[in-house]
C-alpha cells in the first residue's frame, strides 16, 4: 500500500509541470501592445505587434500603444516617418 501511494505521488510530482498554464499567445488572441517601428535605412514606419530587437535596423518611434487604432493615429501624426 505504501509503495503504491509513493509511486502515485512520484507520478503526480513529475507530471504536474505538464498541467501548468501556458503564458504565450493563443491563436486569435490580440497582442498586448502595438509599436511604431522605423526602418533606419528608408525612414519608413510600420505598425508591429512586437518590439523590434536591439541591434536591428528597426527602431521604436514613441511609446507602445494598447490598440491598433491608436497606433494608426500616431503613425499618421508622426512627422519623422517618410510618407
Amino acid at each position: 500500500m505504501k509503495s503504491t501511494l509513493l509511486a502515485a505521488a512520484a507520478v503526480l510530482a513529475l507530471a504536474s509541470p505538464l498541467f501548468a498554464a501556458e503564458t504565450g499567445k493563443t491563436v486569435g488572441q490580440s497582442p498586448s501592445s502595438f509599436y511604431l517601428a522605423q526602418d533606419s535605412a528608408t525612414m519608413k514606419c510600420q505598425i508591429v505587434e512586437s518590439q523590434p530587437a536591439t541591434g536591428s535596423n528597426m527602431k521604436v518611434v514613441g511609446a507602445a500603444h494598447t490598440t491598433k487604432a491608436s497606433a494608426e493615429a500616431a503613425l499618421k501624426a508622426d512627422k519623422t516617418c517618410a510618407k
